[in-house]
């Protein structure tokens, strides 16, 4: 075993314990005679003293490590001298007596320390070395924080029934508001599947197929430009559930994020209920569908609130066509349906759309589906497809629908975008460990890159000069 303790975690407990630990070393500091270490794990530091009289081979190789040098150190576990006990460190009241040490992995100089919290390094500098930028404490909490996250969620919902179910990466071209990632098929020459922008489709399939609660954390990718709450690849935390009404999805997703706020954040809610705003009250009195409701924009505390009754149709000017405010699969509140048959007002028309907004940010985004397949039909129409494209694009669900569906509807977060409010970040490329840059390409894999002509022959492709 090359370790039995986390540096992080020793305390006045193991006083007297011989230990075994391992980690990198955060700093070093030559008095002479004593050299300290500060060793690092993932759950902290801890001071190491290493003394020649009690090993002269581990003093040797203490002259020799330098920072992030990874380190086996056996000691015992001392207690401080009061007048040197540091009330800043979490094992600041004890540290290890070296008896030996042994040098696992030595490491060049760092392109960027990595004992600060790193937010003066460039970002395509952190990116292009994220494997060392982790290793900053500031990283290694927010990635701590999302796993405590998800394992709170995913406790939730399963103590709600819901079951937890993947869905496929490879699948079809489908307008959800935004360009696909297309991927060449070998076996198919001439044709692409689509990589999910979201489970939509999938989800809904579920329900058709009696699973009544499913959820899971899907990988979405949307080819898009990118901004400070944008990525091309993010994960999603989706929920979906049969035999609901709007009331039941949001009482749901609000019992989730009081929990989720107070009990992982420990942050404060403005107010409880989340006061709930017609979208068109919204934009009238805050001039947005996601407004900042703190009562003081510069505290902590997590001010939530419901928008709903949305638009179901948007007009897009510059290509002078009506699409989806959401996306078709939207219901439609049961005094539009005749707007929507006459195809007239299209603005007019409201969707069982709800979005949860948290201080000035959309985190959550859902609405009740459309169940019978001639509001479908009739929604698609008014989009501009005809018969065939109808039937090419979204002819699998309308035909599931055939055989007998029960009323559903769901709610999605980007989880990333949901934990860097909570977390008070302001790029969301901080809260993932391995994220896209701005510019659209992969942190150190250096992705995407030029594949040989052979790749390219076997999927019958060519690249145009």
């Amino acid at each position: 075993m090359l370790k039995n303790h986390y540096c992080g975690l020793l305390s006045k407990k193991e006083v007297g314990k011989e230990v075994t630990l391992a980690g990198f070393v955060h700093s070093r500091r030559d008095h002479g005679k004593l050299i300290f270490l500060d060793l690092r794990d993932k759950e902290g530091l801890v001071q190491v003293v290493v003394n020649p009289e009690v090993s002269l081979t581990a003093h040797k190789i203490a002259e020799s490590a330098r920072p992030e040098f990874v380190l086996q150190v056996k000691g015992k576990v001392n207690k401080r001298p009061e007048k040197l006990v540091n009330p800043n460190l979490k094992t600041g009241e004890i540290e290890v007596e070296a008896s030996a040490i042994h040098i696992l992995s030595a490491s060049k100089t760092l392109p960027f320390e990595v004992t600060d919290d790193g937010r003066e390094v460039k970002e395509d500098l952190r990116l292009k070395y994220r494997y060392l930028d982790m290793r900053r404490e500031r990283v290694l909490k927010i990635l701590k924080k999302r796993a405590k996250a998800v394992d709170y969620i995913r406790a939730f919902l399963k103590k709600k029934g819901f079951l937890e179910i993947e869905t496929p990466i490879l699948t079809k071209s489908t307008p959800e508001g935004a360009r696909d990632f297309l991927v060449p098929s070998r076996l198919n020459p001439g044709k692409f599947y689509a990589l999910p922008q979201s489970p939509q489709q999938y989800k809904q399939l579920l329900m058709v197929g009696g699973v009544e609660r499913y959820f899971q954390f899907p990988r979405c990718f949307r080819d898009e430009d990118l901004r400070a709450d944008r990525l091309l690849e993010f994960t999603q935390l989706d929920i979906e559930l049969s035999f609901c009404d709007q009331e039941d999805i949001l009482n749901l997703a609000e019992e989730l994020m009081i929990g989720l706020t107070e009990g992982v954040f420990r942050k404060e809610i403005q107010e409880i209920p989340f006061p709930r705003v017609p979208y068109q009250e919204a934009m009238e009195k805050y001039k947005s569908d996601k407004p900042d409701l703190r009562n003081d924009p510069k505290s902590d505390k997590m001010a939530f609130a419901w928008i709903y009754d949305f638009p179901m149709f948007e007009y897009h000017k510059e290509e002078k066509v009506w699409g989806p405010q959401h996306h078709p699969f939207t219901a439609i509140h049961t005094a539009d349906l005749d707007l929507l048959k006459e195809g007239k007002d299209l603005a007019r028309i409201r969707a069982l759309q709800y979005d949860l907004v948290l201080n000035g940010n959309e985190v959550f985004g859902g609405s009740i589906r459309t169940t019978d397949p001639k509001i479908l039909k009739r929604v698609f129409e008014l989009l501009g497809y005809k018969g065939g494209d109808i039937e090419e694009r979204f002819g699998h669900l309308l035909q599931s629908f055939e055989y007998g569906v029960p009323p559903h509807g769901g709610i999605a977060a980007g989880l990333d975008r949901l934990l860097m409010v909570l977390m008070a970040e302001k790029n969301i490329r901080e809260m993932i460990p391995f994220p896209t840059t701005g510019k659209g390409t992969t942190a150190v894999m250096d992705a995407p890159s030029s594949v040989d002509e052979a790749q390219l022959k076997e999927l019958h492709l060519k690249v145009l000069p």
